[in-house]
């Protein structure tokens, strides 16, 4: 029997059917190429693989085919894909931001130890920043577009030595997960390693570093926990911000209706899930870590995990203040500092100086 009920679901259903043909037909039939960060992580296996892989063809009726790759199945460290992206080599590419500094010394002003101590600050801090990432990109990078700003989880210490504590970081050799970390440990007075991150585990194991900083999860997938003994949980290395942007010449080739289309997918369904994941994250990376909680990805190490006082938390933020701040504002043009005080400065109450 048919219903009323009946009658006005199968309309809705085909009214939204016909909505999404009418998108999709409005969408550019394109191909798009894109690399992404590194491939044994959680970022690019649960996000951004199924997104550029699946979502975005599905979701433009096919119209838009997609190839879908890494920097380190590359064989690339991280740090060219932006400048290969500008030169028309690469059309969509995501990495790790502090990658790309050397480059654009103003990228450095999203990510600093202890510039976000929580997921909400960081996100504020992001989208605070985002304006300038984006004239920061296209100025940099040919008219690069800016698509994408997603964290890591929260970046933290691995030793594989007896830590208590902040102060014990002194003396110790600490791979760095970028400048101002590496800028941060050595206000410590610990050594700050510059390594790339897949040789980091060896490193442990040989004692060529004590200590090594990177995101709680990322350093679980790893296998970090089997070369570190100690876990240090207070965010020295930031959030490691992945960054994705496409070839100017590529997004320009693009109708607005298309463009519009991809920015409005990217926020909903890739930018928006990871943000909200971080948290989670985070804390499953610790209990992965430790053995403390529940561990959905694998066998749980033993880490011992040490507490951050509110001590340690005074002392990294005096640094970040009276060290990392002038440093970086030294570094950049003007222009940037002026930004930077009007975006993130209004959302943390800092203010960055030469």
């Amino acid at each position: 029997m048919i219903t009323r009920n009946s009658l006005v679901s199968a309309a809705a259903v085909t009214l939204a059917v016909a909505g999404s043909h009418a998108v999709a037909q409005e969408i550019d039939e394109t191909s798009l190429s894109y690399v992404g960060s590194w491939s044994s992580l959680s970022l690019y296996q649960n996000f951004e693989r199924p997104f550029w892989e699946n979502h975005i063809p599905e979701a433009s009726g096919e119209r838009i085919s997609t190839d879908v790759t890494t920097f380190d199945q590359m064989g690339l460290s991280g740090g060219e894909v932006y400048r290969l992206m500008g030169r028309d080599v690469v059309e969509i590419a995501s990495t790790v931001i502090n990658y790309a500094v050397q480059d654009a010394p103003e990228l450095e002003g999203l990510d600093m130890p202890m510039l976000a101590p929580d997921v909400a600050t960081a996100r504020e801090v992001a989208d605070a920043f985002r304006p300038v990432l984006a004239d920061a990109f296209a100025k940099r990078y040919e008219d690069a577009q800016l698509l994408a700003v997603v964290p890591y989880p929260s970046q933290m210490v691995f030793c594989n030595v007896e830590i208590d504590g902040l102060s014990d970081l002194a003396g110790k050799k600490v791979r760095a997960s970028g400048r101002t970390t590496a800028e941060f440990l050595e206000a410590l007075g610990a050594e700050g390693i510059t390594l790339n991150f897949s040789e980091v585990p060896g490193a442990l194991q040989r004692g060529v570093v004590d200590c090594a900083v990177t995101g709680s999860l990322s350093g679980f997938s790893s296998g970090w926990h089997e070369v570190s003994t100690h876990l240090y949980p207070l965010p020295v290395g930031g959030w490691d911000h992945v960054v994705t942007a496409m070839n100017g010449n590529k997004w320009a080739s693009l109708s607005s209706a298309t463009q519009e289309w991809l920015m409005s997918e990217i926020r909903d369904n890739y930018e928006n899930p990871v943000w909200e994941s971080a948290i989670e994250e985070t804390r499953e990376g610790i209990a992965c870590l430790t053995g403390e909680g529940e561990c959905t990805r694998g066998d749980a190490g033993s880490m011992v995990l040490v507490e951050a006082t509110d001590e340690d938390y005074a002392e990294a933020t005096r640094h970040l203040e009276e060290t990392l701040l002038p440093n970086w504002a030294n570094r950049v043009d003007q222009e940037w500092v002026d930004r930077w005080n009007e975006t993130i400065g209004s959302v943390t109450g800092l203010t960055a100086a030469k």
